[in-house]
C-alpha cells in the first residue's frame, strides 16, 4: 500500500489525487490530506509534511517532491513504463524540473485555470472524467 499525502487546500493536488484514484493501479493507494490530524499523527515526523508531495510505503519508505511523483506513475497500471522513463538519466532533470514548476506555481496556475482554492479539506471540483 501507498499513502499519497497532498494538500487538500489546493485544487490542483485535489483534481490530481481524484485522477489517481479514478485509474487502475498496481498497488493500494490511500490518500490523505496533508493538513489532516490523520496525517501528522501518522506521518508528522516527515520534515515535507505540508510542503511537498509525500508518498509513504507501509513499510515506512518515505518520498517527496519530484520522487513521489513519480512513485505515483509507478503505482499506476498505465503509467508505471513512464516512470521509469522519467526516472532515468535522460529524462530525470526535465521531469524534476517539470514537476518543480508545477509546484510552486500551483496557486496562480489553479486560478489561471478558474479553479478556485479550497477553504476546507476538501475541494468541490468535478470527479475527474
Amino acid at each position: 500500500m501507498l499513502t499519497v499525502v497532498y494538500d487538500a487546500a489546493c485544487p490542483i493536488c485535489v483534481r490530481c489525487r481524484e485522477w489517481m484514484a479514478a485509474q487502475p493501479a498496481y498497488v493500494v493507494l490511500e490518500f490523505l490530506p496533508s493538513g489532516s490530524r490523520e496525517a501528522r499523527q501518522r506521518f508528522g515526523q516527515v520534515p515535507w509534511l505540508g510542503e511537498e508531495l509525500v508518498v509513504v510505503s507501509d513499510a515506512g519508505e518515505v518520498w517527496a517532491g519530484p520522487a513521489a511523483f513519480l512513485v505515483c506513475l509507478w503505482a499506476l497500471v498505465e503509467w508505471r513504463e513512464w516512470s521509469y522513463r522519467l526516472s532515468g538519466p535522460t529524462l530525470a532533470p526535465m521531469a524534476e524540473r517539470f514537476f518543480h514548476a508545477i509546484s510552486t506555481r500551483r496557486k496562480r496556475l489553479a486560478a489561471w485555470l478558474g479553479w478556485q482554492a479550497c477553504e476546507t479539506a476538501a475541494c468541490n471540483l468535478h470527479p475527474y472524467r
